[in-house]
């Protein structure tokens, strides 16, 4: 769900205060190796007095010098900021927490009664000689063959499972294949279509989850090397909304390491359109295998850009809905008040017939609602107004306009210039409460990328509890801001902005992302080659307003082909062959979760 503090320390170092010890990266050049040793003891020493009041004496020496230093450079400066935002003034008479408390004991109907979207109908589909065809074809198209008895739900699960199996050695995308489950689910669709009982469009369609969504029977690893044995005897809401969709499992994708970046206990999942590129977010697998026709749709996940970065590098179709749309029961937490899951898909029309099917009130889910969305597929986009940012990929303004959607040159404002460092506070002082035991029994220690939750996690341990309801406090002045900066329907911009991520976060506002053609790579292997890098951008639409998202991608789409291109995982040209491992360097670290 994750990606590091890089640009917040950027940002925020030079204003980082002095504290009143010196640790070991300042000590006098002048100190011998030995001196700079007993400093660094009695420092340590000083330091397990102020972490036993925390009851935090666990962490050893040089863990407690490190998150020294990281609070001096991020924590503070993160805690300055917030109070200056909102703490400037008695009484608490602005800015109330963004934490919301529901004391009701009986649970709301589980029913959801929003009216259901209107399909566009598909008629003179035939089946392809060729399963690459069929591997690259839509759910609706898909469904046509099922219908039309051209194919079989067993077949189906039969073309893709040999995919699966067939590119995962190299993406490393796939942490457990659901062979037995498929066919049996396979096979139940089947057997109900020739009982003339039709579940709807996702019957008999295969499909893969993020391994941090629970299903009975089968690991639930999370990605990583503490729980890759774990097996839950959990039902995942979202996995009960597919298999009352009819639905077809066929694999648990990978999820970096808790849901932090594409680092699992397997390996590092690579994207199909440039094998030396990582798929960066933690969503890795739901977008690789998406991309690489392993399967037709998949669900991932997002706290902070684990479902748009991933979708944006490898070049699929994905909504990051609104906060709330989809129940979370059943699925690992990093932060109650940021996590979503979404779909990454062929197209629009895809992502919009997937959200119909998971979204609604879960009854285990407090964040959870039922949103009445309007049918995405009836919208007038001719009504609608759309602001485009300076970053905005301009293909996808000018096909707009054309379409007759006024497009307005817009610039979302808001005064809150901590956004980055209220994501932080919000998402780790969670993510620490969901894993205390692990950090305090030393399974930290294991983690497969310690530059990551083990260094953020330790940092986090020592944040002040007012200084977190101070930033819960800004988030919801952020959010008042936003709302009413959003004078237009949706706007267009840059989907990966690291900004845009974290307040479209904070906010819980839907995105679309949406492939909009392709670029050279760097450095090619070869002047032949067919590796891409894939070119994106978001359309943003308000909470509650994913139709509107929606709405414009599938406009968009209807004249374009960009979301209809495949994968050079087969033939990479002339001269280029598969480096293993990769040459590519990897980037620096900015935090997906």
């Amino acid at each position: 769900m994750v990606s590091t503090y890089n640009k917040i320390g950027k940002m925020l170092f030079q204003k980082a205060p002095s504290l009143s010890r010196t640790i070991l990266s300042s000590a006098s050049p002048e100190l011998s190796i030995q001196d700079k040793k007993f400093k660094n003891t009695d420092d340590a020493s000083c330091l397990k007095r102020g972490f036993s009041m925390l009851d935090a004496e666990f962490f050893n020496d040089n863990k407690m010098l490190e998150t020294e230093k990281g609070a001096k450079e991020l924590n503070i400066p993160i805690i300055k900021a917030n109070r200056k935002i909102v703490a400037t003034t008695n009484g608490g008479l602005h800015y109330p927490s963004s934490l919301v408390f529901n004391s009701k004991w009986e649970h709301e109907e589980t029913q959801d009664d929003a009216k259901k979207f209107s399909y566009p109908s598909v008629s003179g589909v035939m089946k392809p000689e060729n399963e690459e065809d069929i591997a690259f074809m839509t759910i609706l198209e898909l469904g046509h063959l099922i219908r039309t008895k051209q194919v079989t739900s067993e077949e189906l699960v039969r073309v893709f499972l040999k995919r699966l199996k067939r590119y995962n050695p190299v993406l490393e995308a796939v942490v457990t294949i659901t062979e037995d489950l498929a066919y049996k689910q396979a096979k139940e669709a089947d057997e109900l279509l020739a009982q003339g009982i039709d579940l709807g469009p996702l019957h008999g369609i295969p499909y893969g989850l993020k391994d941090i969504i629970s299903v009975p029977e089968y690991k639930t690893t999370w990605g990583s090397t503490t729980f890759k044995n774990q097996v839950l005897d959990i039902e995942a809401w979202v996995y009960k909304r597919l298999k009352a969709a009819g639905a077809v499992l066929v694999g648990k994708l990978v999820t970096g390491s808790l849901a932090y970046d594409d680092i699992w206990f397997g390996g590092r999942t690579r994207n199909p359109w440039n094998i030396e590129e990582f798929t960066t977010g933690s969503s890795a697998g739901p977008a690789a295998c998406t991309a690489a026709g392993m399967v037709p749709f998949a669900i991932g996940s997002e706290t902070a850009g684990s479902i748009t970065y991933p979708a944006a590098r490898c070049g699929v179709t994905a909504l990051r809905p609104t906060f709330g749309a989809v129940g979370r029961t059943g699925v690992m937490s990093v932060s109650e008040s940021l996590d979503k899951l979404g779909p990454f898909c062929r197209s629009a029309v895809d992502c919009a017939i997937v959200l119909d099917a998971i979204r609604g009130k879960d009854p285990d889910d407090g964040s959870s609602r039922k949103i009445f969305l309007d049918d995405p597929f009836s919208v007038d986009i001719t009504k609608l107004t759309v602001g485009y940012l300076e970053d905005a990929e301009m293909e996808v303004v000018d096909v707009l306009k054309s379409k007759g959607v006024k497009m307005v040159a817009f610039n979302l404002s808001y005064s809150v210039e901590s956004a980055q460092g209220i994501l932080n506070f919000t998402m780790d002082v969670d993510m620490l409460a969901h894993f205390d035991k692990w950090q305090r029994s030393g399974e930290d220690e294991e983690y497969e990328a310690q530059d990551q939750w083990p260094t953020e996690l330790s940092r986090t341990r020592i944040i002040p509890a007012v200084d977190y309801i101070q930033s819960q406090r800004a988030r919801g002045k952020l959010i008042g801001e936003v709302k009413e900066s959003f004078r237009v329907d949706a706007f267009v911009g840059n989907a990966t902005d690291w900004e845009k991520v974290c307040v479209g976060n904070l906010v819980g506002m839907p995105v679309m992302v949406v492939p909009v053609g392709f670029q050279k790579i760097p450095d090619p292997p070869s002047n032949d080659t067919r590796r891409r890098s894939t070119v994106t951008t978001g359309i943003y639409a308000p909470p509650d307003h994913d139709h509107i998202a929606l709405a414009l991608t599938m406009a968009y789409q209807t004249v374009t082909n960009h979301h209809k291109q495949r994968p050079p995982i087969d033939n990479l040209g002339p001269d280029d062959v598969i480096p293993n491992p990769p040459k590519a360097m990897i980037p620096p670290r900015i935090l997906k979760a």
